[in-house]
């Protein structure tokens, strides 16, 4: 068995919809980047590419791959398991938490964790916390993602 971690951190973008965690937040400012801004799927990403020795997000889909412009959460999440899978390396299961004061996850918490579980054909547990105030999370400027994810030689 393997652990691998992962992080992302995307600022607001009120011109984008918000995309986090797989699902679509009405009333909540989108979150900018080159895919879709999505900090929970990509911070799963990170944590399944680093686990399986496959590097990390940019490396995979990042700026200098202009096919991945303006992906979606779901469509990275995938292409990711297809390529830990294809390594020899199943998923045993991600814990992601998302660090900011909006959109309030609690009440989607289920919805989030199964869309995020789908994606990538294994259990996904999700969490969410604030920062009390302190630093561009707690300014309300973005939103933070940490995620761990366990994978086992098949």
């Amino acid at each position: 068995m393997v652990v691998g971690h992962g992080s992302d951190v995307h600022r607001f973008d009120p011109d984008q919809p918000c995309r986090l965690a797989c699902l679509e937040w009405p009333g909540s400012p989108g979150l900018a980047g080159h895919s879709d801004g999505d900090a929970a799927a990509h911070a799963v990403c990170d944590a399944l590419l680093s686990a399986a020795g496959l590097g990390d997000l940019g490396g995979n889909f990042g700026t200098s791959r202009p096919e991945w412009a303006g992906a979606s959460g779901v469509a990275l999440l995938a292409e990711t398991a297809r390529r830990v899978r294809a390594t020899g390396w199943s998923v045993g299961n991600v814990s992601v938490q998302i660090i900011g004061s909006r959109p309030k996850i609690a009440p989607r918490r289920a919805e989030a964790e199964a869309a995020l579980s789908n994606a990538i054909d294994a259990p996904v547990r999700l969490s969410a916390t604030t920062t009390d105030g302190l630093g561009f999370t707690g300014r309300g400027e973005g939103l933070a993602a940490t995620a761990v994810a366990l994978l086992y030689k098949r």
